[in-house]
């Protein structure tokens, strides 16, 4: 027994010697507990092991934390609330990683010729690209390589996934062009968390003193020779991609300024020869707008067509087709060439009295560009609303000119629905200071929007979320720099989410009471509704530019379905405007923009619910990467469906209207770009049915700098 009690007590001692030896824990405590007294090993074992455990720094730590979660008496709370944050952290880094892949899938199905799935994952993606390697992949995933490795083979070919380009065409490219497009390095601080390597990391620098301005189409060496585009149009490359598809009619937009203000045409002499120029170069139609502020410009409901039938019977001279845009939006202003044409005057004179009939940012700032769509149900115009004032002119418009309906000349007529005529807020107005790339402002502080949102936060049960977000930033702010717009801002907020739902909600009640009205007017005509392109910032979580604009399309909702449920509703076709040229890779970078991803989006989102789509360039396009992405985007090559645009918009300045209004600056050299920018638009649709004669005709007429009408 004293052997026993002997080594007991040597067996307590180590932990309380820091220099014994501590071998001893491994063995004697079994051979203990036999024989000692039954009431003393009860108590002992338990701090043995409890000290046994933690020794040193250990131990000092564990002992603090323990004394600092008994005093607190609230940790397990806060360590619940983490856990939550944590979650929702989570699930916005996934939101974004499907964001990202979905973008991948996307130019891999456009560029890359690759047939993935409609609903692809990455075992898709890594299948395709097994297979463009030369391996064989079965369908249980197998996979096995099918030819020798590279080493052992010859001559490799690599397809291209990029847009065509001859050889020649990369002499044109200067080096600075080059360098400028290289991808940017990224330095990723070790220390960032993971949430933050998900989105894309961008140097800081002052990105408001630089000034986004491309190079003249004059001085782009970019700009085409006539017998370079002949030699690219005819190559057989061109010819194998596009050749068997359906055709794309091409319209062309005759100028603002062929009519004045005072509703007469000005030059009809000047108008033929324009139409007899786009009529050799076997355009399709053309596209005229006309415009609230000239026909009912003086008095309410006094409608004075006279210069429209005018222009009207010269387009029918020349036998093509003809689309109306219906225009109730304001031109100009900021314009150079100097032309003006404002809502009508008897409008404008009741908004000197009652100035919330126009929208109105959170400044008080009144924008004149359009109504606000808070009137659309107020009887503010002499006794009229809105939707009352826009349903009288298209009435007014389909009855004076029955007769080129019946007859078929007028195809198609569209309405315009906000600012520059296309569905949106006009977030965007230069006259109030915005530039690219702003994320501009909401536009709904006048005070019928205002009744309307309290209306909706009253059903809501929350009426004190009846007021704009006052963390939005200004015109020229980035996301960033907000406490709305930036990651994981408020614009994800329970209050952010309601706003936004019903600042949407505002733009889509609009397009559809005025189509609604609109398909009693033109019945059995073709109805158009323009959508805008808005690319900045959509490689942001919140797409900023695109709220501001009255989509709701942030990482984790989809703001365009409902938008083109509506216009599913009333069998309108939505035409979208392109950018036209590529975007420049500083701009790109600078302004997280993402043209492509926006127009991958919206066309397919269109085509998935059946809505017929058609196509307008927003700026003139002069090269061939530019003409080459309108082709792929009117008529995407590897569609499974072979959905295309049903008809395209060439949107240009006309020489016409530029030498006889705007300047004194128009030039011999801008006249030879003007025709070789007509003859770009032409090539387009040479790829996809046009005669071959044509394309002679057309490198004659670019080289010699003489109208078409006069080789043919």
């Amino acid at each position: 027994m004293n052997g026993g009690d002997n080594a007991g007590s040597h067996h307590l001692k180590p932990d309380l010697d820091p220099q014994s030896d501590h071998s001893s824990d491994h063995y004697p405590q079994p051979h203990l507990h036999p024989f000692q007294p039954q009431p003393q090993p009860q108590p002992q074992p338990q701090p043995q092991q409890q000290q046994r455990r933690p020794r040193g720094f250990a131990a000092t730590a564990v002992a603090a934390a323990t004394a600092v979660a008994s005093a607190a008496g609230g940790g397990g709370v806060k360590g619940k609330k983490e856990r939550e944050k944590e979650k929702e952290r989570t699930k916005l880094r996934e939101r974004h990683r499907r964001a990202i892949t979905s973008r991948m899938l996307a130019g891999l199905r456009q560029y890359g010729n690759f047939p993935l799935p409609a609903r692809a994952d990455m075992n898709d993606v890594l299948a395709a690209l097994a297979r463009e390697a030369g391996w064989t992949v079965e369908p249980d995933g197998t996979t096995y390589r099918s030819s020798p490795p590279p080493s052992q083979m010859g001559a490799f070919s690599v397809r291209s996934v990029g847009s065509p380009l001859s050889a020649s065409s990369l002499k044109n490219c200067s080096m600075k062009a080059s360098l400028d497009c290289q991808p940017s390095v990224l330095r990723i601080d070790e220390s960032l968390s993971p949430a933050s390597l998900d989105s894309v990391v961008v140097s800081e620098r002052d990105t408001r003193s630089e000034k986004y301005t491309s190079a003249s189409p004059m001085n782009s060496p970019e700009c085409l020779d006539a017998d370079q585009l002949m030699h690219n149009v005819g190559s057989r490359e061109h010819g194998t991609e596009f050749s068997g598809t359906p055709y794309v009619p091409v319209y062309v937009m005759l100028a603002t300024g062929v009519i004045n203000n005072f509703c007469q045409v000005v030059d009809p002499e000047g108008v033929r020869q324009e139409l007899r120029h786009l009529k050799s170069l076997h355009v399709d139609g053309v596209i005229v707008e006309c415009w609230w502020g000239i026909v009912e410009g003086w008095s309410p409901q006094k409608y004075e067509w006279s210069g429209y039938r005018e222009l009207f019977t010269i387009i029918r001279e020349f036998q093509m087709k003809l689309q109306v845009v219906l225009a109730f939006h304001e031109y100009g202003g900021n314009d150079p060439s100097g032309i003006l044409t404002s809502l009508p005057q008897w409008v404008l004179e009741i908004g000197k009295e009652n100035p919330d009939i126009f929208f109105t940012d959170r400044e008080g700032r009144r924008n004149t560009e359009c109504l606000s769509w808070g009137t659309d149900k107020e009887r503010v115009l002499k006794g009229r609303t809105g939707i009352e004032v826009y349903f009288d002119f298209m009435r007014s418009f389909r009855t004076q000119f029955d007769d080129l309906f019946t007859e078929g000349l007028i195809s198609a007529v569209e309405i315009g629905l906000g600012a520059s005529g296309e569905l949106k807020y006009p977030s965007f107005s230069e006259r109030m200071g915005w530039r690219y790339p702003g994320i501009g402002e909401f536009q709904c502080y006048d005070k019928y929007s205002l009744q309307n949102l309290r209306n909706a936060a009253k059903m809501r049960g929350h009426s004190f979320w009846a007021r704009g977000p006052d963390n939005a930033g200004q015109y020229n702010s980035r996301p960033h720099e907000t406490g709305f717009f930036c990651e994981r801002g408020d614009y994800d907020s329970y209050y952010g989410r309601f706003f936004l739902h019903w600042y949407s909600k505002s733009l889509i009640d609009h397009a559809d009471n005025v189509l609604s009205l609109a398909s009693l007017a033109f019945e059995d005509t073709r109805i158009i509704v323009k959508i805008p392109a808005v690319y900045w910032w959509y490689r942001t979580m919140s797409h900023a530019a695109e709220l501001t604009a009255g989509y709701y399309n942030p990482t984790n909702q989809d703001g365009y379905s409902p938008v083109f449920e509506v216009l599913k509703k009333h069998s309108v076709t939505m035409k979208f405007v392109w950018s036209g040229q590529q975007v420049p890779c500083q701009e790109i970078e600078e302004a997280l923009a993402d043209p492509e991803g926006l127009s991958w989006q919206v066309l397919n989102s269109a085509w998935d619910r059946g809505l017929t789509v058609a196509g307008q360039n927003a700026v003139p396009c002069y090269d061939r990467e530019g003409y080459m992405k309108i082709v792929e985007n009117a008529k995407p090559r590897n569609d499974p469906d072979h959905r295309h645009f049903s008809f395209f918009v060439y949107q240009q300045p006309s020489p016409f209207v530029q030498g006889k209004y705007a300047s004194q600056n128009w030039t011999t050299s801008s006249n030879a770009c003007m025709e070789r920018l007509i003859v770009i638009c032409t090539l387009i649709w040479v790829l996809i049915g046009v005669k071959e004669r044509t394309i002679d005709l057309l490198g004659k007429a670019c080289v010699n700098r003489l109208p078409m009408d006069r080789m043919l």
